[in-house]
């Protein structure tokens, strides 16, 4: 396995939470180790262009936004949305060539998601289905983490849940059942599925002694999207149910669902962003509080233990793992990335 594979870049990859983009604010972020500048123009309009000016590479994140342009702040420099220069001040003449790589950028789901790849092939039907804050059934919180580490590390670590019995013992409070378990796994055409019951388990709001069986199904889609529906329903119900998934959320004591996304911003550094909370129909603000918190702490411990495993492989000359019966899923989902950076290539060459 390497660690610097390809990425896929004909993909919506996210760049930002829609909160956090402010009116005429440039905003800026690597994405795939291309550096992007995204701002909201005065009309409304969702812009995004390389983060370099054309003149002295000045990064346009530092300008300064005019009506649905952007002006570098640094020798004055002024660009149309599709990053073409519109003026040089002190020079008539704008060159032909004077423009930076525009990208297409779009938002749904509350996140602001940017095309890395051919324009011509950008399709809004490849956003992955993410729940955001304007879904009226989920009562949702958010976060975000910076990783000293590279995406595909943590791509491995959302494909295998067995980690949850070890990393996150004191957080989730999963027991070795996480390990002992294996999920259900479905190839997707651009992702992969899971799905599992692990029976007899405490709940964040159970009551002393009283224990659930937990059932999750998520899909994990290119480029690095997480998106997980978690129930719990009475004792028994999975053994009921022959261990097969449940024909609907009827008779569940408990439903939430997460949102998460992986952005490889350069060989080494990736952002990791996450929303999480109930059902409007098993919870409130108080447990979604409660659901941020622990998923602050268990997230935290993800970084501690994957930034320190990218450290030892940086350390390693031609590190090599060995895959066991856990790595299903993240053997699937890195052949898939794989396969389709293949694919890319072999249509950019024959262009």
């Amino acid at each position: 396995m390497s660690y610097s594979a390809p990425h896929v870049r004909n993909a919506w990859y996210v760049a930002s939470w829609e909160q956090d983009l402010e009116p005429a604010t440039p905003f800026a972020i690597t994405i795939l180790g291309e550096p992007v500048v995204l701002y909201r123009s005065e009309s409304g309009r969702l812009v995004a262009l390389e983060d370099r000016c054309v003149h002295r590479l000045a990064p346009l994140s530092l300008g300064r936004c005019e009506g649905d342009r952007l002006r570098c702040m640094y020798h004055g420099l002024l660009f149309e949305p599709d990053g073409k220069v519109a003026e040089i001040p002190g020079q008539d003449l704008v060159p032909a060539k004077a423009r930076v790589k525009s990208y297409p950028v779009t938002e749904k789901h509350s996140w602001i998601w940017v095309w890395m790849g051919d324009p011509e092939r950008a399709d809004e039907a490849l956003i992955p289905p993410a729940i955001g804050f304007d879904d009226p059934d989920y009562i949702l919180g958010r976060g975000q983490l910076d990783y000293e580490a590279c995406a595909e590390l943590i791509h491995d670590n959302l494909c295998d849940f067995s980690h949850l019995s070890y990393v996150h013992a004191n957080s989730f409070g999963a027991t070795e059942d996480w390990a002992r378990t294996r999920p259900r796994v479905t190839p997707l055409e651009r992702g992969v599925r899971f799905e599992r019951w692990v029976p007899s388990q405490g709940g964040l709001r159970s009551r002393k002694g009283v224990t659930v069986d937990a059932w999750s199904s998520y899909d994990y889609l290119v480029p690095g999207i997480l998106l997980m529906r978690g129930a719990s329903y009475p004792e028994g119900t999975a053994k009921k149910l022959g261990m097969g998934a449940p024909p609907d959320l009827e008779g569940a004591v408990g439903v939430t669902f997460t949102s998460q996304a992986v952005t490889a911003m350069t060989e080494k550094t990736a952002r990791y962003f996450f929303s999480w909370g109930p059902h409007r129909d098993h919870g409130d603000e108080e447990l979604r509080d409660t659901l941020m918190g622990v998923a602050a702490m268990a997230f935290a411990e993800d970084k501690t233990m994957i930034e320190a495993q990218q450290r030892v492989i940086s350390a390693t000359p031609e590190p090599r793992v060995m895959p066991t019966s856990a790595d299903k899923g993240v053997t699937l989902y890195q052949r898939l990335v794989e396969k389709l950076a293949r694919e890319e290539a072999r249509k950019a060459e024959a262009a």
